[in-house]
């Protein structure tokens, strides 16, 4: 007799048994008592792909793609998004003052924004983040809350419905299945910085369950830049089958962010630690309560996977400036139902992905009078809706089993409405429709297995923010069009004489494109307007090697990771800018590391972050006012212990560089523009982590 659990392999059981059969004489076999085979095989969760399984779907894009697991991140500080990607290239993400609020921009996606990111969606386990207009706040992320995180550059985010220049990005948790047990973490650092973790997850029969509260605080290493974060994110999934799968998630935030003013230029490179005195008279903050609550149900029938989803997010913002306090409180929510499986055509195999998102929101927008930092007399109040309706489809169909044809299209149909509830000022309300068709067309080659080539052509529209329509600066409902592209991209990635790399070339014709420029001193968004023709291109490469290995004791090795992302945005023949490149980006950002492993766990190593030529701030390029070039010298080391303890020592900007880190953007700059964010000074982080 033999018993099977769901972690049995019959076949591997079966042949056991006829070989312990085969081992003794006949006549012994009659007596044997019944034998028993268990093998372990580990259950994994049909909502959260593995990171293995990630790994493969990222393989078969035909274009620019990344994943970063969460050990990369972990072993140094891990608060903000630059810590999480710093290493991905064609991703250039700069905090505005030291720890969030970051431009986080794909080949230049939402260039001129400093704050509110637009042009990249942004998904928790393949849920937008992102209010219905498109717009996110970065400091909702935790990079501790993850088990890794994929990066779809432009239309390569196709498979997930967004057709945008930027794309998505996908932070993906741990369950109780891929991450059991207890965590502990502790963290300290410069400017008075502290911070924990404590994580649980287990797994039990059918179910499953993960959590994690993360705290954070510091001083900054500004004036006014003191911050406190305590974010929670858990999930709690039901196996009804091998192939049937819930999973609850919750998430929320408790975001507490002093907000310094940008400084002129002469003064961020001389006194970069100061901030105007308007930031104490008018208290000046962003603070975020949110909470994030979805469903994720997946069902499989033979070789086909269906994936539903249902979301909701709430998001209440306070935000003094010193033009008044905004005062916002956000509803959004959604569905969505996406269908991947394989087929043939002809005698062709055929992979394909067909799906569809629901998402609307509402935004109570008020803004005050800011008095001494709390509400004043009510200056505005309006309503702002939106509404997506996302239908796409992806087939990847083999000529022959090293060659796919991909092709693929998104429609998309948005709507945006704006009821003013304050008419002492004119009534500003408005809507406007915005419909698009984004096809995608692509190769992907294997010639070998260590090796892909792949191509592609794709367009993608994007449909202006409420920041953008409703300007603070400048109140009532702009009449903006949406912006439009057209990008090809060439590339390869795998490994060659040991060397493992990814490569993409990129260009991109975009139309309309959008940009949000400050007020001086104002603090606030200000206007926008649509750029009327601009070029998008660049080469994005990311090598990961070991340069030795048993250099002093067996199984050591030197490890290089690099990230290059060169970076050319400009206007091509427009009326005012000519052909100027866009401000917001240098064109080469370069970020490497070179790290010595041990096999009793020590690791150490230096690293660099290089901006070898500064960058406008201006459309109009005046030079007088371009950021300066600067090279940071870092250094990081730990040790692995074989107990689950591991230690880290992560020191930043070792000899105490002044830089600018991120800039606002003007039409056409001057002296008295306060359009520079400084970077931080010297740092040292350290930090423990316990797991059993």
């Amino acid at each position: 007799m033999m018993t099977l659990t769901e972690r049995g392999r019959p076949a591997a059981a079966g042949l056991l048994a006829l070989a312990l059969a085969g081992a003794v004489p006949a006549q012994a076999q009659e007596v044997l008592p019944p034998v028993t085979v268990t093998v372990d095989r580990p259950i994994r969760s049909l909502t959260v792909p593995s990171l293995d399984d990630a790994r493969r779907a990222l393989d078969r894009v035909p274009g620019g793609t990344a994943i970063v697991p969460a050990e990369r991140i972990r072993e140094g500080r891990a608060l903000t998004p630059k810590d999480a990607l710093d290493y991905v290239p064609g991703v250039f993400v700069q905090p505005k003052y030291g720890q969030e609020d970051s431009r986080l921009s794909i080949r230049g996606s939402g260039l001129s924004r400093n704050f509110h990111l637009r042009g990249v969606r942004i998904m928790v386990d393949g849920i937008p983040m992102n209010l219905a207009d498109g717009s996110a706040d970065t400091q909702e992320l935790d990079p501790l809350a993850v088990r890794y995180i994929e990066v779809y550059k432009g239309a390569n985010a196709l498979q997930w419905g967004a057709a945008s220049l930027g794309g998505a990005i996908n932070y993906v948790s741990p369950t109780g299945r891929s991450s059991p047990g207890l965590l502990l973490r502790a963290d300290a650092g410069s400017f008075g910085t502290v911070g924990g973790q404590f994580a649980a997850g287990n797994a039990s029969g059918p179910w499953d369950y993960w959590l994690s509260p993360t705290w954070s605080d510091s001083d900054g290493y500004r004036q006014h830049t003191e911050r406190d974060y305590l974010r929670f994110s858990g999930n709690l999934g039901y196996r009804f089958d091998e192939h049937a799968e819930t999973r609850f998630f919750a998430g929320a935030n408790r975001i507490r962010q002093k907000i310094p003013s940008s400084l002129t230029r002469p003064r961020a490179y001389s006194d970069p630690r100061t901030t105007d005195p308007s930031s104490f008279l008018f208290g000046t903050r962003r603070d975020i309560d949110s909470i994030r609550l979805a469903n994720r149900t997946t069902v499989r029938v033979g070789e086909d996977e269906l994936t539903t989803s249902v979301w909701y997010h709430r998001k209440v913002l306070f935000h003094p400036l010193t033009f008044g306090v905004i005062d916002q409180v956000s509803d959004d929510g959604g569905g969505s139902a996406r269908l991947a499986g394989k087929g043939h055509i002809g005698g062709l195999k055929l992979d394909y992905i067909a799906g569809a998102n629901l998402f609307a929101g509402e935004t109570v927008n008020k803004t005050y009078v800011n008095s001494t930092g709390h509400r004043g007399a009510l200056m505005n109040h309006v309503l702002e809706r939106s509404m997506n309706l996302e239908v796409y489809g992806e087939g990847r169909l083999y000529l022959d089993p090293t060659l796919a044809v991909i092709l693929g299209a998104q429609f998309n149909h948005s709507r945006r409405r704006l009821i003013d509830k304050f008419l002492a000022n004119g009534d500003d309300s408005g809507s406007k429709t915005f419909d698009s068709v984004n096809p995608r067309l692509g190769l992907l080659w294997e010639p070998r297995k260590d090796l892909q080539l792949f191509a592609n052509v794709s367009k993608a529209s994007e449909p202006p923010t409420f920041s953008e329509l409703n300007p603070n600066a400048n109140p009532g409902f702009a009449d903006l069009k949406p912006q439009k592209s057209w990008t090809a991209e060439i590339g390869a990635r795998g490994r060659w004489l040991g060397v493992a790399f990814d490569l993409s070339v990129y260009r991109a014709w975009v139309r309309d494109e959008l940009q949000l420029f400050v007020v001086p001193g104002s603090g606030s968004g200000g206007f926008a307007l649509n750029a009327d023709r601009t070029l998008h291109q660049g080469v994005e490469l990311g090598i990961d090697t070991t340069i030795f290995h048993d250099l002093t004791v067996a199984a050591d090795r030197l490890d290089l990771r690099l990230a290059y992302t060169f970076s050319d945005f400009r206007f091509r023949d427009d009326p005012v800018a000519g052909d100027n490149q866009i401000p917001g980006a240098p064109r080469h950002y370069i970020r490497a590391e070179l790290l010595y492993s041990h096999p009793r766990g020590f690791w150490f190593g230096p690293n660099v972050e290089w901006v070898p030529q500064g960058y406008y701030v201006d459309n109009a390029n005046t030079k007088a006012f371009r950021t300066k070039a600067y090279a940071l010298l870092g250094a990081r080391a730990g040790w692995r212990f074989e107990n689950g303890l591991n230690f880290f020592l992560d020191a930043r900007n070792l000899f105490n560089k002044t830089y600018v880190s991120n800039t606002n953007a003007r039409p056409v700059a001057t002296s008295l523009d306060q359009l520079y964010n400084p970077g931080d000074g010297r740092a040292v982080f350290v930090g423990l982590e316990y797991r059993w």
